[in-house]
């Protein structure tokens, strides 16, 4: 599998930055503790620096995927980026469940840099995985879904050769696509719009690495892609 991002996705948005975590041979069973802590810990840091915004909306990273979701034709106040979403969870007292380690260890960072972060089963994977404007033709199945829900023509949207693996850029999971226990191989997707930097991608995608082998073991071996590189 190799991991792409369409010229045009660039040429629409070109300070996007991608931290790309390639793992194989992980160990994503049971659950840690210090996972659980580090969850509660970041939380709380959250919950006292963004509880003084009267809007979220101020918040420059967020702002800048709220705008690009309209630049391809999606609500922001319907539809909110994985980072939004997750902070909007945790600023009503909702603490994050556990649901994999891959999973609750991306929450973390998502939280803690406020930059949307979402992965890909890799065996599921069909083909290439590409960063692409849509057909409006790719079959989509929701995480938890069963009916498809193809996307709009000129949404952004991850998708393999079968279909769409994350709608609207980083809203929606595939349920074909998901991170579960079982998996051994995956590919987790760091993102940023300026004000966000390539140095606080670069941060954030390595701490997400070192604690991904920390937890899960395998080999993790991750790359930051701009429109330089």
């Amino acid at each position: 599998m190799e991991f792409k991002i369409q010229k045009e996705i660039f040429d629409t948005f070109p300070d996007f930055i991608a931290g790309v975590i390639l793992l194989k041979n992980i160990n994503n069973r049971g659950g840690e503790a210090e996972i659980t802590q580090l969850l509660r810990e970041i939380e709380k840091e959250q919950i006292a620096k963004l509880s003084e915004l009267e809007n979220l909306s101020e918040h420059p990273q967020l702002n800048a995927w709220r705008m690009a979701y309209r630049k391809f034709g999606s609500d922001p106040h319907q539809y909110r980026c994985s980072a939004e979403a997750l902070i909007r969870r945790v600023l009503k007292g909702d603490q994050l469940r556990h649901i994999n380690k891959l999973v609750d260890l991306y929450n973390y960072v998502s939280l803690k840099y406020v930059l949307p972060v979402g992965g890909e089963d890799t065996d599921n994977i069909a083909g290439d995985l590409t960063l692409a404007f849509s057909d409006g033709t790719e079959p989509f199945i929701r995480l938890g879904g069963t009916e498809n829900e193809s996307p709009q023509k000129g949404e952004v949207v991850y998708k393999d050769r079968e279909g769409v693996a994350c709608r609207r850029w980083n809203w929606r999971e595939a349920e074909r696509t998901k991170l579960t226990e079982e998996t051994k191989n995956a590919i987790i997707v760091v993102e940023a719009l300026s004000p966000a930097t390539c140095g606080d991608v670069e941060t954030a995608t390595k701490e997400l690495a070192d604690l991904i082998q920390k937890y899960c073991g395998g080999e993790a071996n991750f790359y930051i892609l701009s429109k330089n590189k």
